[in-house]
C-alpha cells in the first residue's frame, strides 16, 4: 500500500523510542511499531513511483530499525529515525537518493556518499582538468535554492598526487560529493511533503547527469562502458 503521507504518529513513536530505547519497551510496543513501519514502508513506495515518473529506479531499501552495536560505544538497539535509500539503474545512472524521517532532523540527501575509489579519483581528476561544468551546475538559482552547498567529508590538505595549491583544491579534497536538504516537523507532515521531495529530487538531475558522464568516460571523453 503506497501512502503519500507522513502520519504524526510516526514522530509520537520515535520520541517516545528515543526514551526508551531499551528491549523490554520495544516488545511491549513492537505492534506499534510494526503498523507504523508498514506506514512509513508505504510512503517510500509512493516516493519510488513519484521517482520512476522522471528516473529510472532500480531498487528502494528501507533501513531495519535495529543497530549494529558490535563495533558502537553505543549499546542502544534502536535508531530513533526511518531511514530510505533509492538506487537508479544501470551502470550509466550513477547518484542516489536518501530520505531520513526523525523529529527535529529530518532531511533527504543525494549524491555520492561513499564513492569507490576508482570513482573518487575519476572525480577528483576531473575537477582537476577543469571544474567549470561542476561550478555551472550546482551554482544556478534553481540548484542552490533548493540544495545549497556541496557537503561532505574532506581530507585536510590534498589528496595523495594533487597539489594543495590547486585553484580547486576545496573541491578535490573532498571524499564525499553530496547535497543534504532539512525540513521541519511541520513540512514532514504536511499534505505536500511527498511532493517537495519529488520536486527537489527533480533538480538535482542535471548534477547527476553530468556525474554520470564524468562516471562513464575518462579524461578524454571515452567512453569506460562495453
Amino acid at each position: 500500500m503506497q501512502n503519500q503521507v507522513i502520519t504524526i504518529e510516526v514522530f509520537l513513536f520515535l520520541k517516545e523510542l528515543e526514551n526508551n530505547n531499551n528491549r523490554e519497551w520495544f516488545a511491549d510496543n513492537k505492534s506499534r511499531f510494526k503498523k507504523l513501519e508498514a506506514d512509513v514502508k508505504g510512503f517510500y513506495a509512493a516516493a519510488m513511483e513519484n521517482l520512476k515518473q522522471h528516473d529510472d529506479i532500480e531498487k528502494m531499501k528501507m533501513f531495519r530499525i535495529y543497530r549494529d552495536v558490535r563495533f558502537s560505544k553505543d549499546k542502544s538497539p534502536y535508531k530513533v529515525h526511518f531511514g530510505g535509500s533509492f538506487a537508479r539503474a544501470g551502470a550509466r545512472l550513477r547518484g542516489g537518493y536518501y530520505v531520513h524521517l526523525k523529529p527535529g532532523d529530518s532531511f533527504i540527501a543525494t549524491g555520492f556518499w561513499e564513492p569507490n575509489k576508482e570513482d573518487l579519483l575519476r572525480i577528483r581528476k576531473e575537477l582537476e582538468h577543469d571544474a567549470s561544468e561542476f561550478k555551472n551546475v550546482t551554482a544556478s538559482k534553481n540548484f542552490k535554492d533548493i540544495w545549497g552547498d556541496l557537503v561532505g567529508d574532506e581530507v585536510k590538505t590534498a589528496p595523495k598526487g594533487f597539489s594543495k595549491e590547486h585553484s580547486n583544491i576545496e573541491l578535490i579534497r573532498k571524499k564525499q560529493y553530496i547535497f543534504v536538504r532539512k525540513f521541519s516537523d511541520k513540512e514532514v507532515l504536511s499534505k505536500d511533503f511527498a511532493k517537495k521531495i519529488d520536486d527537489s529530487f527533480k533538480a538535482i538531475r542535471p548534477y547527476f547527469d553530468l556525474m554520470s558522464d564524468v562516471l562513464t568516460t575518462n579524461l578524454n571523453g571515452e567512453s569506460l562502458l562495453n
